[in-house]
Order: C-alpha cells, then sequence, then structure tokens
C-alpha cells in the first residue's frame, strides 16, 4: 500500500507537464505576435521619439463635439495658432485654396432670409459617385452635412470614388449652423452638387472660397488617386528605413549617406516632400514631418561643406511654401534660419555668391572643376524667388538685397550675342568658358527671371525685359528642329551646337509656354509653338525606350533621334521636368494628350521604378529589364509626384494665376492675387520728436 508521498509525485509530475504545456503555448503565442508586430514597431519607434512629446494625445482627449468648437473658433479667428495648426481646415488647406473672388455674394432677393453672420467664408465641396469614369463624374445626391473636420475627411473619400454618402449622428451634424445650396456645371456633361458652410469671420471684407475639389469633371480622380498611393509607399518607407536622414536606399533599406547633404541629418525627404503631403491631404504624415522639423531640425551644428543652390530650393523654398500654406511661424523662422547660414557665401567682390559654404565655420568656396573657381549661373541665378518673399514676410530688407546685387551684374555684364555663359568668376566679374545651356549649368536661371516677375504681381519688369532678352537669343541661337521635325534645344560650345538636349531641359517646354500665357507681345505664338515641341521631343525620349522613362540626356544626328548615344546618358533618376512640362502645358491648353503622357510616366514608373521599400531609378532606360540604382531622390517626392499629383487636378488646386512653382517645385504665393502671401507690415518711421 503507497503512502500519501506515493500519490503525491505522480499527481505533481502531471501537474508539471501540463504547466510546461501551458507555458509553450503562451510562449509561442507571445513569439507570434512579437514576430507579427516587428515591422510596425520598427516603423513607429524613431517618430514616435519626435512626435509623442508634441502630440502628447492632447487631440485624442477632445470630443468630437470640442473638435467642432475648436475648428469653428479657429474660423472665427481667421488665424492659426503654433500650437493649434488646424491642418485641416478647409480655409487654411492648400488643397482647398480657390481664387478669391473679387466680389461678395449678390444681396438676398426679397423677402430677405433670416440674418446671417457678417462676413462670412463659404466653403463649397464638389461630390460624385462611385460610378462615374475617370475624366469625368456626376452625383446624384448630396451627403449629410457635416462640421469640420469631418467635412474634408468626408469630402476626400467622396472625391475619391470610395463612397457615395456619409452620414454623421444628428446631435454632431447640429454642433454648428449649415446651409445647402446645389450647383450645376455647364462646361462638362456631368452634373456636380455641391454643399456649403458658412462661419462667421473677424475680418474686415467678405472673402468667399471654394474647396479646389468642387469641380470633378475637372479631376481624374483614380489617376490622382494612383498618385496619392504613390506617395504614400514612398513615404512610409523612408520613415521606416531613413528617418531622420536624407534620402532613402530603398533596395538595402537603409539610409543614402552619398546623397548631395551627405550623411547629416538634415532630414531632407521630410523637408522637401512635406508640402507634397500637405496638397495631398495626408495629415498624419504631414504631423509626423512638421514634429520632426520643430524638434530636430537645425544647421547650427552642422559642419559641413553644403550646396547654397541645393539648400536654398529645397529646404527654404520647402519652409517658405509650408509658412505660405498654414501661416505656422515655425516655418519663417526655420526659412530664416537656413538662409543667415547662407550668407556668408555672398561675402564676394562682385557679390555673386560662392557654391559651398560651412554652415558652422561660414568659409565658402566655389567647386575646383567650375571653369578655374568659378561660380555656375544655374546655381547664384537661382536664389531670387526665395529670398525675395523671405525679405517680405521677415520685413528684413537684406535677403533681397543680396539677390537684386546679383540681377544687377547679369544686367549689366556684356552677354556674347545675347546668351550668357554657365560660368562667372566671382572675385573678378568675367565669364568663364564660353558653354551656354538650358539643361545642366544654366537652365533654372532663366526660369526664374520669367518666375520673379510673376512673383511680383507682374510689376518687376526688369526681370520680364530679361527673360525675353535671353529667350529670343536662345530661341534663335540654341532652338533648332531635327529632319523628322522635332523642336530641341542644343548646348553651345564656343560658338559649336551639340545637338545634345539634357533631360534636366524639358522643364523649358513648360517655361516657354508659360511666358506665351502670360504676356502678348511679338514673341507670344513662337514662344507657345517651342514649348509644346519641346515637351512633345521630351515625351518622345521617353516613348523611345523599352521602359517609357526618359533618359538623362539625349543627341540628335543622322543616327538617332531624341536617344541617348553615351552609357552614362542612358541613367533615369527619378526626375520631374518633363512632367512639369505636361503640367504647365496641360494647365494651359486642357489638350488631354499631356495627361495621357503622365499616366505613361506613371506606369512605368511603378513597372520600373517601385520596389517593396519604394522608389529607385534606373541605370540604362535602354534594357527591358534595367537596373535600379538604389536611390530614392527626395525630389521624387517633392517634385515628380506633386507635379504628376496636379496634373490629375481641377486646375483650382494652386492656380497658375496664384502661385508660382520655385525650381523644386515648392509653390510659392503671387504678390497682391494671393491672400497666402502674409506679407510682413511694413514699418512707418517714428515721428520726429516734438
Amino acid at each position: 500500500m503507497c503512502s500519501r508521498k506515493c500519490f503525491r509525485m505522480p499527481t505533481l509530475v502531471i501537474c508539471g507537464v501540463v504547466l510546461t504545456i501551458v507555458l509553450v503555448c503562451i510562449t509561442g503565442i507571445t513569439l507570434t505576435n512579437s514576430i507579427n508586430i516587428s515591422n510596425i514597431v520598427k516603423l513607429r519607434e524613431k517618430v514616435a521619439s519626435d512626435s509623442a512629446a508634441a502630440n502628447g494625445g492632447h487631440q485624442a482627449a477632445q470630443t468630437r463635439a470640442a473638435l467642432v468648437e475648436q475648428q469653428y473658433s479657429t474660423l472665427q479667428q481667421h488665424h492659426m495658432s503654433k500650437s493649434d495648426l488646424n491642418y485641416i481646415s478647409a480655409a487654411t488647406h492648400p488643397k482647398n485654396l480657390q481664387r478669391l473672388l473679387a466680389t461678395p455674394a449678390p444681396a438676398p432677393a426679397a423677402p430677405p432670409p433670416p440674418p446671417a453672420p457678417p462676413n462670412k467664408i463659404v466653403i463649397e465641396i464638389g461630390l460624385r459617385n462611385s460610378g462615374s469614369n475617370d475624366s469625368a463624374s456626376s452625383a446624384s445626391g448630396a451627403a449629410n452635412l457635416m462640421p469640420m473636420p469631418h467635412m474634408l475627411q468626408a469630402a476626400d473619400a467622396l472625391l475619391e470614388g470610395n463612397v457615395d454618402s456619409i452620414s454623421l449622428p444628428a446631435a454632431v451634424v447640429a454642433a454648428t449652423t449649415t446651409t445647402t445650396t446645389t450647383t450645376t456645371t455647364t462646361t462638362a456633361p456631368a452634373r456636380t452638387t455641391s454643399t456649403a458652410m458658412e462661419f462667421a469671420t473677424t475680418s474686415d471684407d467678405p472673402l468667399v472660397f471654394g474647396i479646389a475639389d468642387h469641380n470633378p469633371a475637372g479631376i481624374q480622380f483614380e489617376r490622382r488617386a494612383h498618385v496619392k498611393q504613390m506617395m504614400e509607399h514612398a513615404w512610409h518607407n523612408y520613415k521606416l528605413y531613413a528617418w531622420g536622414k536624407n534620402e532613402l536606399r530603398p533596395l538595402s533599406q537603409r539610409p543614402h549617406s552619398g546623397s548631395i547633404f551627405g550623411s547629416y541629418d538634415l532630414g531632407a525627404t521630410i523637408v522637401d516632400g512635406l508640402d507634397t503631403l500637405y496638397i495631398m491631404g495626408l495629415e498624419k504624415e504631414y504631423r509626423e514631418g512638421r514634429d520632426w522639423i520643430e524638434r530636430k531640425f537645425s544647421l547650427d551644428n552642422i559642419s559641413a561643406e553644403l550646396s547654397v543652390f541645393e539648400t536654398n530650393i529645397r529646404f527654404v523654398g520647402g519652409m517658405l511654401t509650408l509658412y505660405a500654406f498654414t501661416g505656422d511661424p515655425l516655418y519663417k523662422e526655420k526659412a530664416q534660419h537656413i538662409a543667415d547660414k547662407l550668407l556668408p557665401a555672398f561675402q564676394t567682390p562682385t557679390g555673386i555668391p560662392y557654391a559651398l559654404v560651412n554652415t558652422k565655420t561660414g568659409m565658402a568656396k566655389n567647386y575646383g572643376w567650375a571653369s578655374g573657381g568659378s561660380s555656375i549661373l544655374s546655381e547664384f541665378g537661382t536664389l531670387h524667388l526665395e529670398f525675395a518673399y523671405l525679405s517680405d514676410i521677415t520685413g528684413n530688407p537684406l535677403y533681397r538685397e543680396r539677390v537684386q546685387t546679383i540681377r544687377q551684374v547679369l544686367k549689366e555684364i556684356e552677354k556674347p550675342k545675347g546668351l550668357y555663359p554657365n560660368f562667372l568668376n566671382p572675385k573678378t566679374g568675367k565669364w568663364g568658358q564660353l558653354h551656354m545651356s538650358l539643361g545642366a549649368l544654366g537652365d533654372s536661371y532663366y526660369e526664374y527671371l520669367l518666375k520673379a516677375w510673376l512673383q511680383s504681381g507682374q510689376t518687376d519688369e526688369e526681370a520680364r525685359d530679361m527673360y525675353d532678352e535671353a529667350m529670343v537669343a536662345i530661341m534663335d541661337k540654341m532652338v533648332r528642329t531635327s529632319p523628322n521635325g522635332l523642336t530641341y534645344v542644343s548646348d553651345l560650345k564656343f560658338d559649336r551646337l551639340e545637338h545634345k538636349m539634357d533631360h534636366l531641359a524639358c522643364f523649358s517646354g513648360g517655361l516657354f509656354a508659360l511666358g506665351a500665357a502670360t504676356r502678348q507681345n511679338e514673341h507670344t505664338d513662337k514662344y507657345m509653338d517651342v514649348g509644346k515641341g519641346i515637351t512633345n521631343t521630351c515625351h518622345e525620349s521617353y516613348v523611345r525606350t523599352p521602359t517609357q522613362l526618359g533618359p538623362e540626356a539625349f543627341r540628335f544626328s543622322d543616327a538617332a533621334e531624341a536617344r541617348a548615344l553615351r552609357s552614362q546618358e542612358k541613367y533615369y533618376i527619378l526626375r520631374p521636368e518633363t512632367f512639369e512640362s505636361y503640367f504647365v502645358l496641360w494647365r494651359l491648353t486642357h489638350d488631354q494628350k499631356y495627361r495621357d503622357w503622365g499616366w505613361e510616366a506613371v506606369l512605368a514608373l511603378e513597372k520600373h521604378c517601385r520596389t517593396a521599400h519604394g522608389y529607385c531609378g534606373l541605370r540604362n532606360v535602354y534594357q527591358q529589364e534595367p537596373q535600379k540604382d538604389d536611390v530614392q531622390q527626395s525630389f521624387f517626392l517633392a517634385e515628380t509626384l506633386k507635379y504628376l499629383y496636379l496634373l490629375f487636378s481641377d486646375d483650382s488646386v494652386l492656380p497658375l494665376d496664384e502661385w508660382v512653382f520655385n525650381t523644386e517645385a515648392h509653390p510659392l504665393p503671387i504678390k497682391g492675387a494671393n491672400i497666402y502671401y502674409r506679407q510682413a507690415p511694413v514699418a512707418l518711421p517714428a515721428p520726429n520728436a516734438s
């Protein structure tokens, strides 16, 4: 007969076995969950450290009714504070920026309706049914009216074709006063209905705005939604593998330390791409980027030789656009901080700045290869838009004075055959080698002549005159037509045409066309013909490759037209210039082919450049299966995807008579035509003491 201890032992063994099995199961489940969320943790861990403190869960604690009241109160104040960006407010979101109507709404007919609050902002939202086609749409009914921010979230869903209508609880709908109107569009077969919401403001004059998407007939929804998804793919993978660094290497899944900004944590992709996120309505991603800029971005301790040109167009330009969009003083402060770090480069005998500056020590110099230590035309000539606007919003004339000095040097210097060589010595004020180009080394100088005139509200006649003189000389000396009728602009070296055109020069199709559309003179027709011809040629350089993407440079000879002949010219690094011209020509002509060409490019990018972790350039566009270069350029987010998105949007999204795009595609407001110019008050001289 066994003792009680004898029975206790098997019992303990059995319990131990059961406990072991339970522990194994729990461990297995935990391990499985850990594996499933590992990527999510990796994705969020860096972003959380930057944004958690800024967000603090503040909005999560607010009720829907409080959010409605917050947005309503903000519109009454008609300004934005640093602590509350009101990103999704229709009055401040650039996706919703519409032309300012010069006249107030007509007076109501008798009998008058109940009194309305004075000084209203009217926000219209166009709706469409999901069954409409890609280029036109119709709406047979309207969604329930709703307060912000729900209104814009619903509008995005409706406009992208995801839902037909959206309802909100009555308590939410009743949280704000609403008015319903119906509008019929007669310029297209499709019918649109719209809803309107009115808010009292404290402004002196009535302002009437319309959300940019109020005209569905002008939008290609499916194509635009696809470009937006491309942006999300590029951004999320940058955030996962290179957050805070400059660019992403998608194949290697690590930061790109060999970029033009090196390995310093300058967040080039964040600063460059943030306004694109804003335009596309990607609020969460935008806020992550803004939080990083507020907490991390500074040039104070960056002991590196930065390109004055690239730092200006990407960083200063990006900050200025975000300030125009939001009024957030953070961006103005950062733009001024960056520009101040660039100012030592201007300390030359002529005022022509050096190409490189150490932002910590202030030491500046030029590239050793640039024609005997010369500065480069496209670099020192591409500062005017940003520095002039910075002076206006800060009230500090120094920045405008610096670029105006450059302007005067270039105006007064003798120009060989009316052309501008690409190199100028900043010490002697003499030209370097006589190499002229509308592509690399010259390109954006000519762009900024026209756009400085536009930015000024067409009052800077000096800039327009210099533009016309330069373009007439270029058309005479450098623009040519191939035997098969392709228009191209050739490089010119020592009076010899190279019959080569850079991909960079493909922006000039839009430039010539914009010059034609903004002033009628004896050159107008020729400008437009050349603009259309160059854009067509750049399209041909794309469609004549197996990848349907264009090479870095292409030549014209008896053997080939619009084709790269040298191995070092056959790569494509996600460049935007051709799409920029598609966008401008579409806006000016509404010829559907430009949208179709843009869509061809989207499909080619998706087929050949997309990877599981971002987008890469190609080493040879003439191969059926080209090797990828493992670099996602910051300008792919800033320019390429922005221009494609706008190509498929309605004309009222950032209209060209209210916004001018810098050479990195950062939109800047036009003075006198855009209420978002945000010019600083002019300080009046103090009266004499009596």
